[in-house]
């Protein structure tokens, strides 16, 4: 099975200079903790509501901060044909539970999480990654 027959394929998109407090709004509004940041027709971040929180209000930032000053610049992505096995391996690995997915020519299509590949692939192998993707540590980490 290829990641595009589990991903969601309505994905919001926030600006880097969308403020703080406009992107949570949004990300309540949608019931949603994740969005990727895009500029210029590129990827360039996602910003959580983890982000929102370690990043900014606990470093004493408000709602009118950029999202550029808490997103999180290392975008990890996968590719919509590649293999749901691997993609939920490689999210263990990470330790992430969402990743964008992007065409062969880089253009966002998507977003699969672990929780699209329980709910439609296989609960034991999503399971197994989400495993992966507690463990302490880890190479993303709420600091600036």
């Amino acid at each position: 099975m290829k990641v595009a027959d589990v991903m969601s394929r309505n994905v919001q998109l926030a600006s880097p200079n969308d403020t703080l407090g406009e992107v949570a709004k949004r990300m309540t509004a949608k019931d949603i903790g994740v969005l990727p940041v895009g500029e210029n027709d590129r990827l360039v971040g996602m910003i959580t509501d983890r982000d929102i929180m370690a990043r900014a209000v606990a470093q004493g930032r408000d709602g009118q901060s950029c999202v550029r000053d808490a997103m999180t610049r290392d975008v990890k992505y996968c590719f919509e044909d590649d293999s749901i096995d691997d993609v939920i391996q490689n999210m263990s690995d990470i330790q992430v539970r969402r990743l964008p997915v992007v065409n062969r020519s880089k253009r966002l299509v998507g977003i699969v999480s672990l929780a699209d590949a329980a709910r439609k692939y296989d609960p034991a192998a999503t399971g197994a990654a989400m495993c992966g993707v507690v463990e302490p540590g880890g190479s993303h980490v709420s600091s600036a």
